[in-house]
């Protein structure tokens, strides 16, 4: 008891410091914010209802017709199509929604016909990886749907198949996100303004083509002039060199989902050095606890297809709300449903609870380090500058 008051007494000296001087700690980095700090006036449980359907539709007609698999891919094409709703391009979510599904039919087949066995898998990894680190500089939901068209690329690597197989999987993530396109936008009463956005999908194609042209001249002039400046350059590269270092760890692990590695070490390098240690703590952490909560419960209740059904709805639904309620709760939401997606295939929950934890610990270290290499890089730069 006496441990107790001291420590108690500690805690109170340290906030009372805190109190004091707010400035020197609003300056100080929060390492743990993306992990302790729970927003829940955020939470969008009721309005995301709206969302899971498409989800439950797409499960259920593929364990009703006996094609589990099918439904469990154009399940994750709706999924992914849904988060565009908590994103904006031209002040609409809509359009979002109309450019990842559509990057997600043509990664997943991309990355379905490259395979995990390929060496060329870790150069168009770079190559995604940099494109992608190049959309961070242009309004945020362009940067989102990069990033989709990157998951989407290396979750798809994981099932290396024939051409055939690759339009199968394309076409059905396609499926997928129309669904949720047009059944979100009729229960939402705005599929008028879906059917105007679907119309001047061309002009928003060309109006994105003469921009990416824009970028790729200034981009070129920025390097020509040695001048990275308010650039999203540097942090292209360093995701490219991390997305490449860490897809290679992936094919030679032979881990069924290895695609974690370079899938988290994209998601959790940041440009800031607080940011990426934040995001990989929280990473991490919800990982683990959302394996571990979803593993005990396949193992004790040993699910049915439409149980597993059920439930991945119901984590997608969290996931949905959760988003911007803490980052780590949303992790081990998003992964007790891909657990639960994934024992449709026949897996093992467990068995990819356990693979996932390895691979996020592995591609955050991976992450952190690629970080903490560059920081290394600028101080001896600095100090041989200093020294003429």
């Amino acid at each position: 008891m006496k441990i107790i008051a001291s420590a108690g007494r500690v805690c109170r000296v340290i906030l009372g410091d805190m109190a004091s001087s707010a400035s020197n700690s609003a300056a100080r980095p929060h390492y743990l914010a993306d992990s302790t700090v729970f927003q829940w006036k955020n939470q969008t449980l009721r309005a995301d209802l709206v969302l899971t359907l498409p989800v439950a539709l797409c499960l259920g007609i593929g364990v009703a017709v006996g094609h589990p698999v099918a439904g469990m891919i154009a399940a994750g094409g709706a999924v992914n199509t849904g988060f565009g709703q908590k994103h904006s391009i031209d002040d609409s979510y809509l359009v979002p929604m109309i450019f990842v599904t559509l990057g997600m039919a043509f990664s997943g087949f991309f990355g379905v016909l490259i395979g995990h066995e390929n060496l060329l898998l870790v150069a168009m990894a770079a190559l995604w990886g940099f494109g992608y680190g190049m959309l961070s500089g242009w309004p945020e939901g362009y940067g989102w749907v990069g990033q989709q068209c990157v998951i989407t690329f290396l979750v798809a690597s994981a099932y290396p198949a024939p051409l055939q197989a690759a339009v199968d999987r394309g076409l059905l993530l396609f499926a997928g996100g129309a669904l949720q396109l047009v059944l979100s936008s009729l229960l939402l009463r705005i599929f008028r303004e879906l059917r105007g956005r679907l119309f001047e999908l061309a002009y928003h194609l060309y109006q994105e083509q003469q921009a990416l042209r824009a970028a790729v001249l200034e981009t070129a002039g920025s390097v020509l002039r040695r001048k990275f400046l308010n650039s999203a350059i540097p942090y292209s590269l360093r995701l490219a060199a991390t997305l490449a270092f860490s897809t290679e760890i992936y094919r030679r692990l032979h881990y069924p989902s290895g695609y974690w590695i370079p899938m988290t070490a994209m998601l959790v390098l940041k440009p800031g050095l607080t940011d990426t240690v934040g995001r990989a703590i929280a990473r991490m952490l919800g990982t683990m606890c959302g394996a571990i909560a979803v593993s005990f419960l396949l193992v004790v209740v040993h699910p049915t297809n439409a149980v597993l059904a059920l439930g991945t709805t119901v984590f997608a639904w969290l996931a949905y709300g959760l988003l911007n309620v803490n980052y780590a709760l949303f992790t081990a939401a998003i992964t007790g449903y891909i657990v639960l997606l994934l024992s449709l295939n026949r897996v093992p929950g467990p068995e990819i609870a356990e693979h996932r934890t390895i691979c996020t610990a592995l591609g955050g270290v991976i992450a952190l380090c690629a970080r903490l290499v560059v920081i290394s890089w600028r101080r001896r730069r600095s100090n041989r500058m200093a020294t003429r």
